[in-house]
């Protein structure tokens, strides 16, 4: 036997793995080659090539349009990376899954920001011509579009992107206009005069998209009403089963004459609506009582001896804030003599008013009225309030709304005392008109009690100013009109249809988004389409001129007039509605032009996105024949949104809902849980991320999370992130250098191959399942959490550590060839599977293998893996083996920590086994093997005390022994055996592999 020093040095006979594949990514450089490389090559074009030489089935995401005006923020790389996934790992489950980006560009927020420039200027958008205007909006859009653009493919999402769909493009803005006409001919348009919520600020109406909910300081009062009249019966006694009136002598009863003595006390936080009040309205499920006030503090609004209406679990408070120190609880006061009462304005008979407000005042029942707060009783003003409105509409007394507020939020001219006063001013701040009603208030005697009330009060979300609700004449799309356009399979109205879509055509991910979205089409309010701004697709409908709304010929209705607009809009854009004689060219020959007003109001641009179901899906070639989508994905906030918008367009104009899957993901968030903003310093750029890690980190951190919940992102959690790609990284790295100059010759079949081998199949078998269903359900955290564990446990913990030994030191053995073949085949399926979500770092794995021009990953599909791998008993056998394994291993990783033993090959334990059964299994293969031991012994002999047990694996006991014999000096098994052979220092498999 040769000394260690005489041994020759065997490290270049050993199969060591061999690749360029380097372990530092260098994502953030090298990501733009492989965009280089792909635009190059026409990727997407030529999958789309393939899908038609295939004849693969169709899949569709439909892109919800971001807004063109500004960079990226994290929200739109979660959004857009997971539209990616889905895309992705459909085209290569054998769809041809087409994706066409879009870009929503009109409305108001690109109007805003021509109007900033226009005021640094000193300049006046009404000064400017309207097309010239659009234009400039136009030019905005554009420029933003180009931009981002860039930066989404930057993040690796493909798609087509040298054909978006853009809603300022002309086509886009002909089918815009089309489908308004189709709400316009079936009947479902209409103009009418309601509170819409009205932004003074931006000086339009806005969606309920279109807010946002803050804090808000208001001013609160309470407001005394006069009784003006009570009625003659006012309480009911029970006589022998008979209801009584009781009467006084003088015909009017006690009770009666009580509450004519009395004031109704209603509360309020905008103050300024008082002068708009037309009505006050009770609960019948409230108790109210007349309460008489015994006593007040010296500087109180209230005396003595007066007689007030409350709530009675708020009466006390009330008179509290009014600084009433002593009062009384008079008698009940029931619903019945609250619906009888008729009340005075407290502006009534004021001087210098002119009777503006000497109107009588009803008391109304309404279910929206709460003893949370105030006094139990509210004011209602209907041009202010959609719950005051509803009760006037329900009474048939529309004609009593008032127009006394403007579109800057100011009193108009005809008001009293109040003309020219704002409710807030063009910066969103606190105006005078709050103030001013107050102060008439107390002159009038028509205040108790004031104060300030900190609230969530709705917000406009693009200037960040507070809003209003105000009477203005809109045009609106009725939701339960019936509609006779022959697509009732689904329902007559757009709210039925809309309903039975939810629950009957889309599958809802998370399920929690049918309910969101069914309570709020159950029920919203009809849909107002209007905006008065000048950047949008305009109303394309005339009016006659001199009709109110109601009749019949108010609106022109004419299918070649409607032709003729589409025409001229596919062909020179909607911009063409404000030439100089647009409108008697269109109506020339059809009706006369000086019989009919043309409407200048735009359409919300939530119609716009809402439309694209026509012109993106139904019209374009990469989009789907009947006009449905496979998928609509977006935040949460789409529910009111997009989700939203377009399932009631498309429920006026196809009948259903132009999705069948609706996927929703959550809000992004900084590390603490916080929401991102600018004025906190904790927003994360895109770009910032991709600078530092690389866009794949940036996917990984998508699929890391279960997005459909709120997302949590920071410096510690990418780094968590990095660290997960690094430890993925490194086994895709030792599998490429394990495959070095593998060829077809080296396969081996499935049936040829050790247990071990067969096992890793079966896994991968069950792996291929859960894969594709959670691609299938879009469930990509499950994905990745199921193929990373794979990776890094079944793995490299585990199947590697073991083969290592058998691919470094074996020659051309089976086991070696088998070994091999089952690395071939799990690189083939990782790669695939992690393509839809490490984009990048998947291409070059298999361009390692497979150079070329034309190669890319992204070229071909999931392998398809036979369910012969699938083996029940093999599993539950090797379950069984790796739990004794488990025992082995730690057993020994004591005797390390104790530097008893460097390594686990020094060892040679004896592996106690009281189950027979467990015991064949171990014996059945090379346990010593598996354990990276040099020598093991199996025995069914009690264990000694001393033994090593895991007390989650009952019946193993194992005893520490060293290894005997020499140390290979090629594999570093201590064997009996060594230096006994031809070659030097080795052991009996070292000596033949070295032939």
């Amino acid at each position: 036997m040769c000394s260690e020093t005489t041994t020759p040095e065997y490290k270049d006979t050993l199969n060591l793995p061999k690749t360029d594949f380097p372990m530092r990514a260098g994502l953030p450089k090298r990501e733009p080659d492989w965009l280089a490389r792909w635009e190059e090559m026409g990727l997407y074009q030529r999958l789309r090539e393939k899908g038609k030489t295939e004849g693969r089935p169709s899949f569709v995401l439909h892109d919800g349009p971001p807004y063109a005006n500004g960079h990226l923020h994290i929200g739109h790389a979660l959004n857009k990376t997971i539209k990616d996934i889905i895309t992705r790992s459909h085209q290569m489950m054998g769809f041809d899954a087409r994706y066409v980006p879009g870009w929503d560009c009109h409305g108001l927020p690109i109007e805003w920001k021509i109007e900033e420039k226009y005021r640094q200027k000193g300049k006046n958008k009404d000064d400017v011509p309207v097309i010239d205007f659009r234009q400039e909006c136009r030019a905005f859009a554009d420029e933003w579009v180009n931009i981002q653009r860039e930066e989404f493919k930057r993040l690796g999402v493909y798609g087509n992107w040298d054909d978006p769909y853009l809603t300022m493009n002309f086509h886009a803005e002909a089918v815009i206009a089309d489908e308004f006409m189709k709400f316009l001919m079936n009947g479902t348009l209409y103009q009418g005069s309601k509170p819409v919520m009205w932004s003074p600020v931006e000086k339009t109406a806005l969606a309920e998209a279109e807010i946002e909910y803050h804090d808000h300081k208001s001013h609160t009062i309470w407001v005394p009403f006069k009784v003006t009249f009570a009625p003659t019966v006012a309480k009911f006694i029970e006589d022998d089963g008979v209801d009584m009136p009781i009467i006084s002598s003088g015909g009017k009863s006690d009770h009666a004459r009580d509450l004519e003595k009395a004031r109704v006390v209603i509360w309020t936080t905008t103050p300024w609506t008082i002068p708009s009040n037309k009505a006050v309205a009770y609960n019948p499920k409230i108790n109210y009582g007349l309460y008489k006030v015994e006593a007040t503090e010296d500087e109180s609004w209230t005396v003595p001896g007066e007689l007030y209406v409350f709530a009675d679990a708020l009466a006390e408070d009330a008179l509290g804030k009014s600084r009433v120190t002593e009062f009384t609880r008079v008698r009940d006061v029931t619903s019945e003599e609250l619906g009888g009462l008729t009340l005075a304005h407290p502006f009534a008979g004021i001087e210098g008013a002119d009777g503006f407000w000497d109107y009588e005042v009803p008391m109304i029942d309404g279910d929206h009225v709460t003893a949370d707060a105030g006094t139990g009783f509210v004011h209602t003003a209907p041009s202010h309030g959609a719950d005051d409105y509803d009760c006037f509409v329900k009474r048939n007394w529309i004609d009593r709304m008032t127009h006394n507020v403007g579109e800057e939020s100011e009193f108009l001219p005809h008001v009293p005392f109040f003309a020219g006063l704002t409710v807030f001013d063009q910066k969103g701040k606190e105006g005078k008109a709050n103030g001013a009603v107050i102060a008439k208030l107390v002159e009038a005697g028509g205040i108790i009690a004031r104060g300030r009330v900190t609230h969530s009060y709705p917000h406009s979300w693009r200037s960040k100013a507070p809003i209003i609700f105000r009477n203005t004449p809109q045009w609106f799309a009725a939701v339960d009109r019936k509609l006779d356009d022959g697509m009732g399979e689904y329902g007559d109205t757009i709210r039925e249809r809309a309903l039975r879509s939810i629950d009957e055509l889309v599958k809802w991910t998370p399920v929690s988004g049918r309910n969101r979205l069914y309570s709020m089409i159950e029920s919203r309010p009809d849909w107002v389409l209007s905006r008065q701004r000048a950047w949008g697709v305009p109303l394309t409908c005339f009016t006659r001129k001199g009709a109110l709304p109601t009749y019949p010929d108010f609106l022109l209705k004419n299918a070649d007039l409607n032709a003729r607009i589409k025409a001229a809009f596919d062909a020179n854009g909607a911009d063409v509605w404000y030439e100089d004689g647009f409108k008697e060219k269109m109506l020339d020959g059809i009706a006369d032009p000086d019989a009919y007003d043309q409407v200048f109001d735009v359409l919300d641009v939530w119609f716009d996105s809402g439309s694209t179901h026509a012109f993106v899906l139904r019209d374009r070639e990469d989009g789907t024949p009947d006009g449905i989508a496979d998928v609509y994905m977006e935040g949460t906030d789409q529910h009111r949104g997009w989700f939203h918008s377009s399932l009631l367009q498309a429920c006026g104009t196809k009948g259903r809902a132009p999705y069948k899957n609706v996927v929703t993901h959550g809000f992004t968030l900084d590390e603490k849980g916080m929401k991102m903003s600018k004025s906190l310093g904790n927003t994360i750029v895109p770009e910032t991320i991709v600078k530092q890690y690389g866009a794949d980190i940036l996917r990984l951190w998508v699929a890391q999370a279960d997005y459909t919940a709120d997302q949590r992102i920071g410096p510690e959690i990418l780094k968590g992130v990095a660290d997960s790609y690094r430890r993925l990284r490194n086994t895709m790295r030792y599998m490429l250098g394990s495959l070095n100059d593998f060829t077809e010759a080296d396969r081996v079949d499935v049936a040829d191959m050790p247990e071990l081998e067969r096992w890793v199949l079966h896994r991968l078998a069950e792996l291929d399942q859960t894969v594709r269903e959670g691609y299938r359900t879009f469930d990509f955290s499950g994905v990745w959490t199921a193929v990373f564990n794979f990776a890094t446990v079944d793995l490299s913990a585990f199947y590697f550590d073991i083969r290592k030994d058998a691919l470094y030191c074996d020659g051309d053995t089976a086991r070696r060839r088998a070994a091999r073949t089952v690395l071939d085949i799990l690189y083939h399926r990782l790669t695939t599977w992690l393509a839809p979500i490490l984009t990048f770092t998947m291409e070059e794995v298999w361009l390692e293998r497979f150079p070329g021009a034309d190669s890319s990953v992204h070229m071909v599909d999931f392998p398809e893996t036979t369910s012969g791998w699938l083996d029940g008993d093999l599993a539950a056998k090797w379950a069984d083996i790796r739990k004794a394994r488990r025992v082995v291993t730690a057993a020994l990783e004591i005797q390390r920590q104790d530097k008893v033993i460097g390594a686990s090959l020094e060892a040679a334990p004896i592996v106690h086994v009281e189950d027979a059964g467990v015991l064949s299994a171990l014996k059945s293969i090379d346990f010593a093997d598996l354990c990276i031991t040099s020598a093991l012994t199996l025995t069914q002999d009690a264990a000694p005390s001393e033994a090593f047990r895991l007390g989650e694996v009952e019946g193993i006991g194992v005893v520490f022994e060293k290894a005997e014999g020499e140390k290979c000096q090629r594999c570093w098994k201590i064997l009996p055996d060594v230096g006994t052979h031809s070659h030097a220092g080795v052991c009996a498999r070292c000596d033949e592999a070295l032939g």
